[in-house]
């Protein structure tokens, strides 16, 4: 095994920093070389496999090259036709979608789309507290009462007794969760992640099969000489959902959503015009405006408000219905953080109590408002490195969330208990699922779950090594690379910003900001100094080593941005972690 970089063998957040292994490095002096690109910016595309023949296209995705062929998901000729069918007829049409972002813009593409068309649509969304996630008997079979197709999007997949209840509809479902083995009996069931599926767009979100879907549907009214909506406008809404639902940004979702945010810029849909000023984002989104800004307001509804106000805001063409709901979000929102920091406090010293070691992290407790059991899972998950459940109960029924790790499948193991007989039902994807239980069920599903985590490896060792990209100084950390960068983006899930380490600087001011964060300035002794940020950095070492650092000098690891301030940029360190030097 090759030394750590810089000697740190074990960090402040306790972790080992690794740079690029020697064929990377190889390949990095290639790109540099060869396809003329600046060394930073090659060592990033050389992290991620790129070679110096494909890298034009990598820097220049084109969405007409990466656009899979539609029909070649099961069941899409079928569901296109059958919607197609409905439009033309002028039938009754009812979209049923999930509560968070991904199920909202899957909603606002088909309502979209179906106003072009002179057609109008019932939107439905399920509470999340009095109807859980998904189709569920007494919606469906009213809904099939007054329509004559219904379309389930970013659900449905594992609902056969309520599809089964929509007696006298036709039901399409357009969605993503981990299938069964066997499908609800229904028109169509489009999800690259149904069994017979041979995996290959498993990382789209339901936004992106919808999408599919609608190009499909385009194909076909081309074949009879008609026209339909301009998709290309309509790929903000599937950026917004590929990086909200954390999809991994590589392939056909990196050219979504990098076209997707040129679209945005053009401020055209008026709820994310809207919801952008209420948030105060005073220049063009990036992706991690949509993870961070955008998307947590949009979900904010379907947690601890009104279930719906999601994909009526991505939908609505009004700006004053859009600015109206945007406003509700951004309120909603800031409750849901109080909320969220409450419930993080709780299970985190749950947890502690219980042990951070083992394959599985988890808390439950009474009360927990199920909207913000997921965020909390994440936060666990993040501070422990494994995978982690929250769980809060009402009486006897328990409702949860839970996130994962790079390498283990928390849906399909979840999928698994539901199966036994452990829990009431469960499912998702492979980092990220959701779970209902009875109070007696709590003990024996957990321990059953970290049994089957263990088995995936959760839990064998210590925090994950810390990959960093390159080392560089104060001087050299300009705008104008950061702009450099960005032609190997968008970052995200799948696609991690570029790391940077900074060597033996010296801090040369700290203060202690928001919630538990501390902002920070250092420099090399060079006439450059840097600002950084380190989030949520009261619940680590950091915080006392930096603030009582007494003039010894640190390295600092961590992505490089460009700070807005008052019509200035400057280069900013969101800091993830340090080592004396």
């Amino acid at each position: 095994m090759a030394g750590a970089l810089l000697g740190v063998e074990h960090s402040l957040n306790g972790r080992r920093w690794v740079t690029l292994p020697p064929e990377q490095e190889r390949l990095a002096e290639a790109l540099a070389q060869r396809a003329d690109l600046p060394p930073a910016v090659a060592r990033v595309l050389a992290r991620r496999g790129v070679t110096p023949e494909v890298a034009p296209g990598f820097l220049a995705p084109a969405l007409r090259d990466l656009l899979p062929d539609p029909r070649s998901l099961r069941d899409m000729e079928t569901a296109a036709t059958r919607f197609l069918g409905a439009v033309r007829a002028r039938e009754r049409i009812a979209v049923f979608a999930d509560y968070d972002v991904d199920g909202g813009s899957s909603a606002a593409l088909l309502i979209d789309w179906l106003r072009q068309m002179g057609r109008t649509v019932t939107l439905y969304v399920p509470d999340r507290i009095d109807e859980g996630y998904g189709p569920n008997e007494a919606a469906m079979a009213g809904l099939a009462r007054d329509h004559d197709l219904i379309v389930c999007v970013d659900c449905g997949t594992l609902s056969h007794g309520p599809i089964a209840a929509a007696q006298g509809a036709d039901v399409i479902v357009l969605d993503h969760h981990l299938g069964g083995a066997d499908l609800p009996d229904c028109v169509a069931v489009v999800n690259p992640n149904r069994l017979d599926e041979d995996g290959s767009l498993g990382h789209l979100c339901a936004a992106a099969v919808v999408f599919l879907m609608l190009v499909e549907a385009n194909r076909q009214m081309r074949g009879a000489s008609a026209s339909g909506p301009d998709l290309m406008a309509m790929l903000d809404l599937v950026a917004l959902a590929t990086v909200a639902d954390v999809a991994q940004l590589t392939g056909v979702n990196r050219a979504f959503v990098r076209q997707g945010l040129t679209v945005m810029a053009r401020r055209a849909r008026p709820g994310l015009v809207a919801l952008s000023d209420v948030a105060r984002l005073d220049r063009a989104p990036t992706a991690y405006h949509l993870g961070y800004v955008l998307g947590p307001r949009i979900n904010a509804g379907g947690r601890i408000g009104q279930a719906d106000l999601g994909a009526r805001l991505l939908s609505t063409a009004e700006m004053g219905e859009a600015m109206q709901i945007a406003q509700r979000l951004d309120t909603l929102n800031a409750d849901r953080r109080e909320i969220e920091t409450a419930v993080r406090d709780a299970a985190l010293s749950q947890a502690e109590a219980r042990g951070l070691d083992a394959p599985l992290v988890w808390a439950a407790a009474d009360g927990w408002h199920p909207g913000v059991v997921g965020i909390v899972a994440s936060r666990l998950k993040e501070a422990t490195g494994r995978p982690a459940v929250v769980i809060g109960f009402d009486g006897d029924d328990g409702k949860g969330s839970g996130r994962s790790v790079t390498g283990v499948d928390l849906g399909a193991s979840i999928q698994k208990l539901a199966a036994e007989g452990l829990i009431v039902k469960g499912g998702g994807h492979r980092m990220a699922a959701g779970l209902s239980l009875t109070r007696a069920q709590l003990d024996p599903a957990m321990a059953r779950l970290s049994e089957l985590l263990a088995r995936q490896g959760a839990g064998t060792g210590g925090p994950d090594d810390l990959r960093i990209d390159s080392v560089l100084m104060p001087g050299g950390a300009t705008v104008e690379l950061i702009e450099t960068l960005d032609a190997a983006g968008p970052f995200g899930a799948g696609a991690p910003a570029p790391r940077f380490v900074f060597p033996a600087q010296r801090i040369r001011f700290t203060k202690p900001v928001g919630d538990g964060h501390l902002k920070l300035s250092f420099s090399d002794g060079g006439p450059v100094v840097l600002d950084a940020i380190a989030f949520n950095a009261r619940s680590g070492q950091l915080w006392d080593a930096l603030q009582g650092h007494e003039g010894r000098p640190f390295h600092l690891a961590g992505r490089i941005e460009v700070n807005h301030w008052n019509g200035r940029q400057s280069v900013q360190l969101k800091l993830e972690d340090a080592a004396p030097a």
